[in-house]
């Protein structure tokens, strides 16, 4: 009884073993199982073709002894034809005796037969369900495959979420801050290069008044005009803020 337990445990632990690696990876056990299969169907096959060379020496054995009965009986009949009785008798003698090894072996034969062509259909029916096996093993391993990547993609995909929650989202809105920044700098640069362009334009014009006034006195020095024909607009005196 304790040898009993001892060996109920043992074999509990074996078999929580087993689980282990079916678990591990069940494809490279179902490829075990598969060979050792195909092992012993090999070794199915073989004993078959001993077994039928069996067969084939009894059905040998069949044939030779048909083809001495049909020379027994002809012998027979010879004898007969010639009123040889002693001879005649002496050959119906060993004639019924082989008659009866022949009966023997034929049924042996067809016993022989029958067991041969029962274990092949056997053999035949195990070797169509191993080729079904070899079938799901591809499958299984092909659409094993699939799913693990399909899963290591969906993970992968959800780690690249862009969400400002995680570490790549924040980073890329530090990104983004940055580029408002200089394009506010930018901004404010544009903004203050306009500053004191109507100075200059408002200069423009005095100067361009003065040298109209400096041309028309030049004409009336020369006697081109006289003074009454050369009013020009008085330029303002000074740049800015008019005085109040």
């Amino acid at each position: 009884m304790i040898f009993g337990k001892m060996w109920a445990a043992v074999r509990a632990q074996f078999n929580k073993l087993a689980n282990m690696f079916w678990e591990a990876d069940p494809i490279a056990q179902m490829q075990y199982e598969y060979d050792m299969a195909v092992e012993q169907m090999k070794e199915g096959r073989k004993g078959l073709e001993i077994y039928r060379g069996l067969v084939e020496r009894v059905s040998r054995q069949v044939t030779d002894g048909s083809r001495h009965v049909e020379r027994l009986e002809a012998q027979t009949k010879s004898y007969l034809k010639i009123g040889d009785r002693e001879s005649a008798a002496k050959f119906a003698l060993e004639l019924q005796k082989l008659k009866r090894d022949l009966a023997e072996n034929e049924s042996q034969l067809s016993m022989h037969e029958q067991a041969y062509e029962n274990n092949l259909k056997k053999i035949q029916h195990a070797n169509k369900s191993l080729g079904e096996v070899r079938q799901k093993i591809r499958k299984y391993d092909a659409e094993l495959k699939m799913s693990e990547a399909e899963a290591e993609v969906a993970a992968l995909a959800e780690s690249f979420e862009m969400n400002v929650t995680t570490d790549f989202g924040q980073i890329e809105q530090v990104i983004q801050d940055r580029i408002d920044g200089n394009r506010g700098k930018a901004r404010v640069a544009a903004d203050m290069s306009k500053r004191g362009i109507a100075d200059i334009e408002a200069e423009e014009r005095l100067e361009a008044s003065l040298a109209d006034q400096a041309l028309a006195d030049f004409e009336v020095e020369l006697g081109l005009a006289s003074p009454e024909t050369t009013t020009i607009e008085e330029a303002p005196k000074q740049l800015g803020k008019e005085e109040s």
